[in-house]
């Protein structure tokens, strides 16, 4: 069996005047979790992230840190949905960057409207919800068969695309907006420099391991 792995970047820089950078954290997080999938017997055909530079630089550091003979290469089926666009085009969202906890119930009521609220770019969002989980499905069934029978890919993302690939994977029958809500409460959680697998057979892909993160602990853990 082909098997897919897909890592959530390192911890990015809250706060930082580039959010799309690792921290310092997140640069060790990635590293870890190159030495600790090369210890499994991970040695992937190839190494994709998306376009983002935090997840560029989680993929380079776990290729490093593993050993792996293998350059990253960019799909950006396997970006980030834009969170701040998300929060912007919620109504009276006002205008600064606020602390962390008035961002965080920002964007909680913000991501609502996004994923059950909003249908079309008319609501002022550059990718809508439906759109942002086609891209994700499209990126994931890339990833499956270039791992094909007996192949390994990894894959640096982020946890929106990670959760929206797992719903999918968890209930197949679903549409995007049927399987929302599973999508966002596996969002919530998806732990920095976490990966999940996916075995592809000859039934197609299933869920095998999700947030797989034993090798994170104290500092190392953090979940944005």
């Amino acid at each position: 069996m082909g098997v897919v792995v897909l890592v959530r970047h390192g911890q990015a820089s809250f706060g930082a005047d580039d959010y799309d950078v690792l921290s310092a954290t997140g640069w060790e997080q990635s590293r870890a979790t190159g030495r600790w999938l090369a210890a499994q017997g991970v040695v992937p055909d190839l190494v994709l992230h998306g376009e983002m530079r935090r997840q560029r630089e989680t993929a380079e550091a776990m290729v490093e840190a593993a050993g792996w003979p293998v350059p990253p290469a960019v799909d950006a089926g396997w970006n980030e949905f834009d969170h701040r666009a998300v929060v912007a085009a919620f109504p009276h969202a006002g205008s600064g960057l606020p602390d962390a906890r008035e961002f965080q119930r920002l964007f909680v009521a913000a991501l609502e409207r996004w994923v059950f609220g909003a249908d079309d770019a008319e609501d002022g969002y550059p990718e809508t919800y439906l759109a942002f989980a086609a891209r994700v499905a499209l990126a994931l069934e890339r990833a499956c068969a270039a791992a094909g029978p007996g192949g390994t890919v990894v894959v640096s993302s982020s946890g929106g695309p990670i959760a929206a690939a797992c719903s999918l994977l968890i209930d197949p029958e679903r549409d995007a907006r049927s399987r929302a809500g599973t999508w966002q409460r596996l969002n919530a959680v998806v732990v920095n420099a976490s990966s999940t697998r996916v075995v592809v057979g000859a039934a197609g892909p299933r869920l095998l391991t999700l947030n797989e993160h034993p090798h994170l602990s104290g500092d190392l853990l953090t979940y944005r």
